[in-house]
């Protein structure tokens, strides 16, 4: 096992498991959605460019995520190996990355309402949910929050 920064020819597998993974965030919704693949949502791609990302690398690719100054973007394990701990040390390896906000010393992360797996797994390492707002997923509106961390 290995978490190394991303490289070129790991496009195609992140691409994959970002559309293998994507929906699973807004499974609790009320609504129904359409996966808009990562090679398709200019928006997404946009940020992930703009991050700093990192694969986890067991017999291949099997998450990755992505972090840009003081905020968690992304973070996605492949959906056929979830509840492993995967998540747990991609998390864990990122946050030792993040650079606190100079502001208020913290880092955050924005996380689909609804998501409560993921809400659980980052409550358990001190976000609480300081805000809500509205985004959009492929044209549909979720509510969303924003996780914060207060570093010491």
């Amino acid at each position: 096992m290995s978490i190394r920064p991303v490289t070129p020819d790991d496009c195609q597998a992140i691409a994959h498991i970002y559309d293998h993974s994507k929906l699973d965030e807004l499974i609790h919704e009320d609504k129904t959605f359409e996966l808009l693949p990562l090679n398709k949502d200019a928006k997404r791609l946009a940020e992930l460019k703009q991050s700093d990302v990192y694969v986890y690398e067991q017999n291949g690719v099997q998450a990755y995520g992505a972090i840009y100054q003081s905020e968690l973007r992304a973070l996605f394990v492949h959906s056929n190996i979830r509840g492993k701990g995967i998540g747990k040390t991609l998390l864990e390896f990122l946050l030792s990355k993040l650079t606190p906000s100079p502001i208020d010393n913290s880092v955050t992360l924005n996380v689909a309402k609804s998501n409560q797996p993921a809400k659980a797994l980052y409550a358990q390492y001190g976000f609480k949910v300081i805000e809500e707002f509205e985004a959009e997923y492929n044209g549909v509106s979720v509510q969303a929050n924003i996780m914060r961390l207060k570093v010491s």
